[in-house]
């Protein structure tokens, strides 16, 4: 190794060799079903505690995912979280230190849609979609953030994007904003806490199997004067891989997010889609 380049030895490199041996530590919000519920088991699956982490209403799917993971060999914490309050936020960084000492990844994952025509909209929907899924994703990334700099090992902070971060779908126009927003945000928490060693991207899912589409395709039907399923099945067709995705093949994009093999991967919202969508 050159003297030079033993001199500019990456910030990341530099923290992960701080980093406790000891088991690392994950948390996963909106992970008691869907997306969430896939990226927990397989986070649990990789070796990490992982922290199940969603709304109070959401406790027999919090339970549930923690069994999941207990039973097939892994560690797990379940408990509840509002991502839109900052202090909720906070509560869960400190229940992922106490449960292992210290916080790894962070899986930014709760989100809300809302199927509605522009003109349709009402503030109170609107709001409600920007405290979730912007405010709850910005007071995951800082929380997240500010306990990993005084850890001072580093760590993996990671979003929930989309498609639509890239090309809006009709009838989702404020869905698909706050999906841009969660992108732009991931590129500036990467410049901004590259120094302290702590990576952040987003993955960028399609058309899932998940109770999220099947809402969507109920709301498209109806305006579209379709059966139930139909408008699924018609979106389904720009998918070239020709298969709609499954929870598992977004939870294996973020498994690699979280691993020391994408160290010098950062600022990325990376598609997962099967093909509908190139950047």
């Amino acid at each position: 190794m050159s003297s030079t380049r033993s001199q500019e030895l990456s910030t990341v490199e530099k923290a992960r060799a701080k980093a406790p041996d000891a088991q690392k530590v994950a948390v996963v919000t909106g992970s008691a079903r869907g997306i969430g519920e896939g990226i927990a088991k397989r986070l649990g699956r990789d070796g990490l505690h992982v922290v199940v982490a969603d709304l109070p209403s959401m406790q027999e799917g919090i339970d549930a995912t923690v069994a999941a993971i207990t039973e097939a060999g892994g560690t797990a914490t379940g408990t509840t979280v509002d991502v839109s309050d900052e202090d909720s936020v906070a509560a869960l960084v400190q229940t992922a230190v106490s449960a292992g000492g210290h916080l790894d990844v962070f899986v930014a994952n709760a989100g809300i849609a809302q199927v509605k025509e522009l003109l349709d909209y009402d503030a109170a929907d609107f709001q409600k979609i920007l405290d979730v899924n912007i405010t709850g994703v910005f007071n995951s990334y800082r929380q997240a953030a500010k306990q990993m700099v005084a850890q001072g090992h580093g760590g993996k902070i990671i979003g929930a994007a989309s498609i639509v971060a890239f090309r809006p779908f009709a009838f989702l126009g404020p869905y698909s904003l706050t999906k841009w927003a969660v992108r732009g945000l991931t590129q500036a928490a990467a410049m901004e806490w590259a120094e302290h060693g702590i990576t952040v991207n987003a993955y960028g899912p399609g058309i899932v199997g998940t109770a999220m589409w099947d809402l969507i395709d109920e709301k498209l039907a109806a305006k579209n004067g379709q059966q139930r399923g139909e408008a699924l099945a018609e979106n389904a067709k720009s998918i070239h891989l020709g298969r709609v995705s499954e929870p598992d093949d977004i939870a294996r994009l973020v498994s690699y997010l979280s691993g020391e093999d994408s160290d010098y991967v950062t600022g990325q919202t990376i598609l997962v889609d099967g093909g509908i969508q190139f950047s």
